[in-house]
């Protein structure tokens, strides 16, 4: 985005590297492992300080799953999650807990994420309570200072979050993931269960946010509409892999994978007098229990070639727009 044009060849915050996050798929009467779901298939990216990424594909490519291993909701079948000098795919529960201070997420359903049992003072002033900040008025009082943050009254403190709506729910989910001033925030969908005019009010307030607090954001979502408004650059996953990553301007204007053409085809235009020809992607999505042999879209290209059948494309860069590189992993120049 045209304001936030921070120098990309800073140090990176996070950085994965060959991330893999496989699920047992057990079965028989002892239920013993039959198989192996490959959610996350050796994903690598960076973020940097101050950068919003998004992170987008259709339902099940993992992207989801990939958030939940960087905050270690999950532990990684194997890779690197290298933050602050450390590698977190290792650490222990006990080591990991200092950088959750500096590593939040936000979840896709407010509904389900905030404690219905908790007053919404109680569920913020928690986080404090785990570190050990404050004492119990200081922490009463940054509950209030992180009500007003994200456009609450002090008063909701009292209130449950079932006395809210959607979107005020939201905001409370919000207001928890920055009570600690975190480094870097994993955001899960967090607008796509909210009506569209309330989507737009809680971008704004996400953004404003980055910019007063200096935070980083990991923009998971299926809306490419959304992640364009907020994000830097986009990387795009299909069946636990990355398959084309670019600056925000540069994938919507000269995507290079043919899954990233169909997804932006998909995209409405909000004028009756234009028109998009839509891409329509043959076949289902294969499953990640047993993944296609060398490309993993090459069940569904238009472009399928012998080669794609037998041989996996690794990420390589095509063009360089504004010192942000845009990469994809395809055999050929389409």
């Amino acid at each position: 985005m045209s304001e936030k044009s921070a120098d990309q060849s800073r140090l990176p915050l996070l950085e994965i590297r060959k991330l893999k996050m496989y699920f047992p798929v057990k079965g028989g009467v002892f239920m013993t492992a039959k198989a192996q779901c490959k959610a996350v298939d050796g994903v690598s990216l960076v973020i940097r300080a101050g950068e919003t990424v998004g992170l987008v594909g259709e339902s099940g490519c993992g992207k989801s799953t990939l958030g939940k291993c960087i905050v270690r909701l999950n532990q990684p079948t194997s890779g690197e999650i290298l933050f602050d000098g450390a590698d977190l795919a290792k650490l222990s529960r006990s080591e990991m807990k200092p950088h959750r201070r500096n590593i939040q997420m936000i979840f896709q359903d407010p509904a389900d994420s905030l404690n219905s049992r908790h007053t919404v003072g109680n569920i913020l002033e928690e986080p404090f309570i785990v570190h050990g900040i404050g004492s119990e008025a200081e922490r009463r009082a940054r509950v209030n200072e992180l009500l007003r943050t994200v456009g609450l009254p002090a008063g909701a403190a009292e209130r449950f979050p079932f006395e809210f709506s959607g979107g005020q729910r939201q905001r409370i989910g919000i207001a928890r993931a920055i009570a600690l001033n975190p480094r870097l925030v994993v955001c899960d969908e967090p607008v796509s269960a909210l009506d569209v005019s309330i989507q737009s009010q809680v971008l704004n307030l996400m953004l404003d946010l980055q910019r007063e607090l200096k935070l980083s954001y990991l923009f998971i979502a299926h809306d490419l509409a959304v992640v364009k408004h907020i994000s830097d650059r986009i990387v795009v996953m299909y069946l636990g892999h990355v398959v084309e990553t670019a600056s925000a301007e540069e994938i919507y204007r000269s995507p290079r994978h043919p899954y990233t053409r169909a997804l932006i085809s998909a995209i409405p235009v909000p004028n009756p007098r234009k028109h998009r020809d839509r891409i329509i992607l043959q076949g289902d999505v294969p499953s990640p229990i047993n993944p296609p042999s060398g490309c993993p879209f090459h069940t569904r290209c238009p472009h399928v070639q012998e080669r794609c059948r037998v041989e996996k494309p690794a990420l390589r860069t095509v063009a360089t727009t504004a010192g942000i590189e845009q990469q994809v992993a395809c055999h050929f120049d389409l």
